[in-house]
């Protein structure tokens, strides 16, 4: 791993590539460069460059794994890149090309990639789709800059596992970390979706992109059980053989299922010179073991691996989360908590002088293993969203700290093959009521792995490494009455800008309570009014009075009306989000989807198109707790309507109960009828919550009974009384 930046069409350019180096002087320690119009320099550390003032730059910091090779490169255009590319030595024979490591390697194949084709440089277009197909090539993962003819070129992997973010404000500037960028005064600072590859236009000052294609979940494969598990072991073994450095390495370990199998595989794969490694598992020196360090000493034992258990107490706990906190630039707790148990092993392994580690990282993106999934109603769908939108919750964080502890990460289960492959395994083969990861796990009995190891089911890092207790215990300490409010001292600004798709219920209104519980800037509220009472997207009941709500909490509300027609509605959709973008710089938006993959989906294509990421925090939350936290949490609202056999027009335009919620739960066990009217059977009006600072008082409203199982509430008259 490297770090690589650059600025342009910046009055002060060279005094910010300085800047951000710094920064991301953890990244490489090997050694810096920096390059501009005409000319190259080196160094050993970023103090020691001396380079022309000028409004165009690129830079590079060198963590160098295969041979040394100093970057920024030069041939017909510039080149910086932070990339592992697995299959370089065979790239550079089949193309018969003199290449000194797998940067030199991607260079020069993009280079005679585009003079092969007798690309037009005028046609960016074409040069970006160039680009495109010469990286369906690699094996392996990258970030990247290339400047030629007066355009910079940025793109990355495909599944997103090298970070690259960049703004756009003032002129260009783009850098591997988000707080290189911040650092220099940049307030509009994107992460570069994997899917896009943009092109700046340093003349015109204009930005063109180009959309890449994705993994697709179908055809499903028609193997028998016992092939695709043989497929699957294959697939998974080649992807940790190309990975093996050609030095000592580590595995970051849990004794889970996904850190097992990676070890014994490598135990069994790497009898060879040069390939030898240990496993690393992190934890809270408490009266009680943590889980994952007891169980991780029973797998190792039992397997014969070499393990090293590094625990750390209470005090060291928050001396960790001073660095780990401004790390991830993040006070998501869950986040925090598998950072820390990251950041402890990699530092252990440090010690050790290791430079490479290996994650199991994506496995349970890929086969359904996470807790949510038993609740999916179209498993190979979310799995497919999981590995859609990993970047945005993963691999950051794991990079970032990995690299400050200057130890590059590789991640087999996200192997580009790998991933292809294990998508199209049909749903019934990875998860039942019983049993998550199924084909994974007897991948794991095949290769001889005791039957009580590959059947341990999942205990998320920070839990299974008792951090998340050892935060609690911090944050009780220092009087705070929250997780998130004690972690904010270690870093100050909000995770990120958002807007809430917003329709006046209750879920909507969750979504936005939990985002801001978690440090997520709401900026704006985003409503869309349809025209159509049957909208297939979005929530019609007294949408106006969203207006009341968005007051209570002092949220500035957009309202984009719609005639509601189905797929049209989502041009609509997306002028709104684009309204909210502009004038409010929203970075992602909330959603309050439930289990509609129909509305989720949309919204994410929506997104995607505009740059945003998407937070969906109430994804398969069980429906029955869900209703009963809103009312622990002081969440007070009505049905606004009802459809459904069992309901009748006595439930609507009254505050629910806890009694209400014992008979929902009665009707769902005796007809099917979901707890929280995710199947339509009814729809909400929130008057109270805990982040309005007044109440909605409802003075005149009437009821429509359509039929015995349908009515609807019209509000006619409300006010905000204080509270």
């Amino acid at each position: 791993m490297c770090g690589i930046a650059g600025f342009f069409n910046r009055e002060n350019a060279s005094e910010l590539l300085l800047r951000s180096l710094k920064i991301l002087a953890a990244r490489g320690k090997d050694g810096v460069g920096a390059a501009g119009t005409g000319w190259l320099e080196y160094a050993d550390v970023y103090e020691r460059l001396h380079f022309r003032q000028e409004n165009n730059i690129i830079g590079h910091t060198l963590h160098s794994m295969v041979n040394f090779t100093r970057q920024p490169l030069a041939y017909k255009g510039i080149f910086v890149s932070n990339c592992e590319i697995y299959n370089w030595k065979d790239l550079a024979e089949n193309f018969q090309i003199d290449a000194s490591n797998d940067s030199d390697l991607l260079i020069k194949l993009i280079e005679k990639k585009l003079d092969d084709d007798n690309v037009n440089f005028s046609d960016i277009s074409q040069v970006m789709r160039n680009i495109s197909e010469t990286l369906e090539l690699t094996r392996g993962v990258y970030a990247f800059a290339y400047w030629r003819e007066g355009l910079i070129y940025i793109a990355r992997d495909i599944i997103g596992l090298k970070p690259l973010w960049y703004s756009t404000l003032h002129g260009f500037c783009f850098a591997s970390e988000k707080k290189a960028l911040t650092a220099t005064d940049c307030t509009d600072v994107k992460e570069l979706n994997p899917r896009e590859i943009l092109a700046y236009d340093i003349k015109n000052k204009t930005l063109a992109r180009h959309t890449r294609n994705f993994f697709s979940i179908s055809p499903q494969h028609e193997s028998t059980f016992e092939e695709m598990t043989e497929q699957v072991k294959n697939l998974l073994e080649n992807a940790v053989a190309i990975r093996f450095p050609d030095e000592p390495f580590g595995i970051l370990f849990s004794g889970g299922l996904d850190s097992t199998l990676l070890a014994y595989m490598c135990k069994k794969l790497g009898k060879v010179p040069g390939k030898d490694f240990k496993c690393y598992c992190a934890g809270l020196r408490d009266v009680q073991e943590p889980p994952d360090t007891e169980y991780a000493k029973k797998v190792a034992e039992t397997l014969g691996l070499e393990l090293v258990v590094y625990q750390i107490d209470l005090e060291q706990v928050e001396e960790y989360l001073k660095i780990v906190v401004p790390l991830v630039e993040d006070t998501n707790v869950p986040k925090v908590g598998v950072a820390l148990t990251m950041y402890t092993a990699c530092k252990a392994a440090k010690e050790d002088g290791m430079r490479v580690m290996f994650s199991g990282s994506g496995a349970d993106e890929l086969f359904a293993g996470y807790d949510r999934h038993k609740r999916s109603t179209d498993i190979n769908r979310d799995c497919y969203a999981d590995i859609l939108k990993i970047y945005e919750k993963n691999t950051y964080r794991d990079d970032v700290v990995s690299m400050y502890n200057n130890i590059e990460m590789r991640v087999p289960y996200l192997d580009r093959k790998f991933v292809e492959y294990s998508l199209k395994i049909p749903a019934a083969f990875k998860i039942n009521d019983e049993e998550n990861k199924i084909i994974l796990r007897r991948v794991g009995e095949k290769l001889g792995i005791p039957v009580q190891f590959a059947k341990r089911k999942k205990q998320a890092a920070q839990y299974g490494s008792r951090f998340d207790k050892a935060i609690g215990k911090l944050a009780r300490k220092s009087g705070c009455a929250t997780k998130t409010e004690y972690l904010k001292q270690f870093y100050q600004y909000p995770n990120l800008k958002l807007g809430v798709l917003f329709s006046s219920g209750k879920d909507s209104n969750y979504a936005l309570y939990v985002m801001q519980q978690q440090n997520y800037a709401i900026q704006c509220l985003i409503t869309i009014k349809s025209i159509n009472p049957d909208s297939y997207m979005f929530h019609t009941p007294n949408i106006d009075l969203a207006r009341l709500q968005a007051e209570a909490m002092g949220i500035p509300l957009i309202e984009q009306f719609t005639r509601g027609e189905k797929e049209k509605e989502l041009e609509d959709l997306k002028q709104a989000i684009l309204r909210a973008k502009q004038e409010f710089g929203i970075e992602g938006v909330v959603s309050g989807a439930l289990y509609s993959n129909y509305q989720r989906e949309r919204i994410e294509k929506v997104c995607d198109e505009l740059g945003l990421k998407v937070f969906s925090p109430l994804w398969h939350t069980d429906q029955e707790k869900e209703m009963r936290q809103l009312l622990a949490l002081g969440f007070r609202f009505i049905f606004s309507s009802v459809a459904a056999y069992g309901l009748d027009s006595k439930w609507t335009g009254r505050i629910i109960t806890e009694d209400d919620i014992d008979k929902l739960v009665k009707l769902n066990k005796k007809l099917g009828l979901n707890v929280a009217g995710e199947g339509g059977e009814f729809e909400s009006f929130v008057v109270d919550a805990p982040m309005y600072k007044k109440r909605i008082e409802i003075r005149e409203s009437e009821i429509k009974e359509l039929d015995e199982c349908t009515a609807k509430v019209n509000i006619k008259d409300a006010v905000l009384v204080e509270k």
